[in-house]
């Protein structure tokens, strides 16, 4: 019986260690095919100066040459632009994560007539194309007198955007309402619900929306470029756009160590908060 048992337990961890190889078998070419485009551009970005246009292409830089990185900071002024995408990229967070967390609380835990069909409408703004309202933004922006200003990138995230507001509402979703009922027993109102019990638990959902605002407005170039006119106010997605003239635009390899460096943040910001990051995105799928 004891035979019988331990080799039940063996073909069971057999076939279990089977099925991953053949799991791990089958995600590895679609890693590699995902990874590819970047690691081109972290190979293309080590390559001398004109290799970038040879046919047949060079996958590995031969030689090897690191001159592209400071001949970037020489063509572009690299860190003002960096320190603009910063600015733009910062205000906006700042502002989304509040004036969101507000409105999914409402959502959330408030109760008041016509809480569905509104909810439903700021998500039915989602589907509406950016180049549709691209027009009439630009009208109202230019009447204000913001353009060439950060002004048109930073203040509308502070009215809510309807993803962030749909994420942090499911997340409040799964928090126990008893403790909204202990607070109020104790004296609080619903500003301090908010902000002293359920944002505090809520770190994985806050920094998923975070993490996504970030890479969303780190790498906007289509802002930028219609409201910003003056080349020191540039981001950084946007200034670097100047070195596809380099050299008459035939020369990749200072634009791949640029957009290496320009990718780099998101990276880093990726692997710093990807437990946090895993947590919110499974957490806010729980309710509906």
């Amino acid at each position: 019986m004891a035979r019988s048992v331990r080799r039940r337990q063996r073909l069971f961890l057999v076939r279990r260690a089977l099925v991953k190889v053949l799991v791990y078998l089958a995600i590895l070419p679609m890693a590699g095919f995902i990874i590819l485009p970047f690691a081109w551009m972290v190979s293309s970005s080590f390559k001398p100066i004109g290799s970038g246009i040879r046919f047949p292409p060079q996958f590995i830089p031969n030689p090897v040459v690191f001159s592209n990185y400071p001949l970037v900071f020489k063509t572009i002024p690299f860190l003002t632009y960096m320190r603009n995408s910063l600015i733009v990229t910062g205000g906006v967070i700042v502002g989304e994560l509040l004036s969101s967390s507000v409105a999914a609380f409402a959502f959330a835990r408030l109760r008041f007539p016509g809480r569905e069909a509104l909810f439903i409408l700021v998500l039915a703004t989602m589907m509406i194309p950016y180049p549709v309202v691209m027009v009439p933004t630009f009208v109202l922006f230019n009447l204000l007198r913001w353009v060439d200003t950060y002004l048109p990138l930073i203040v509308p995230a502070y009215f809510a955007p309807p993803f962030a507001v749909f994420l942090l509402r499911q997340f409040f979703l799964t928090v126990n309402r008893e403790l909204d009922d202990a607070a109020k027993v104790d004296g609080c109102n619903e500003w301090r619900i908010l902000f002293q019990i359920l944002m505090p638990l809520s770190k994985p959902a806050l920094t998923t929306v975070a993490i996504f605002s970030f890479t969303a407005n780190w790498n906007d170039f289509l802002g930028p470029l219609i409201y910003l006119n003056s080349a020191r106010k540039f981001t950084l997605a946007l200034g670097i756009n100047y070195l596809r003239n380099f050299r008459g635009g035939g020369d990749l390899a200072p634009q791949m160590a640029a957009s290496v460096m320009f990718v780099l943040p998101c990276v880093i910001l990726f692997f710093a908060a990807q437990r946090y990051f895993v947590q919110g995105i499974v957490t806010t799928g729980l309710k509906g």
